[in-house]
């Protein structure tokens, strides 16, 4: 039986951003100068991902809220 969804897209991001927020962390935690300053760019990547899924999500409407509203 196949899976409708690959385990890659329904979980692939969301390990991205794990694998860079802990290394954002690790090197804020261990390093020291530039360290700091790499910890803050990769620390602010996820932030960014989110505002921008959800300036995306707010820009296009939802169909199937239409479809819960109409009843």
């Amino acid at each position: 039986m196949s899976h409708p969804f690959p385990f890659s897209k329904v979980y692939g991001a969301a390990i991205v951003l794990a694998a860079i927020t802990l290394y954002g962390l690790l090197s804020a935690l261990f390093g020291d100068g530039v360290w700091d300053e790499i910890a803050c760019v990769f620390l602010a990547i996820p932030l960014a991902v989110i505002v921008w899924k959800y300036s995306r999500a707010r820009k296009t409407p939802s169909h199937r809220v239409e479809r819960l509203n109409r009843g």
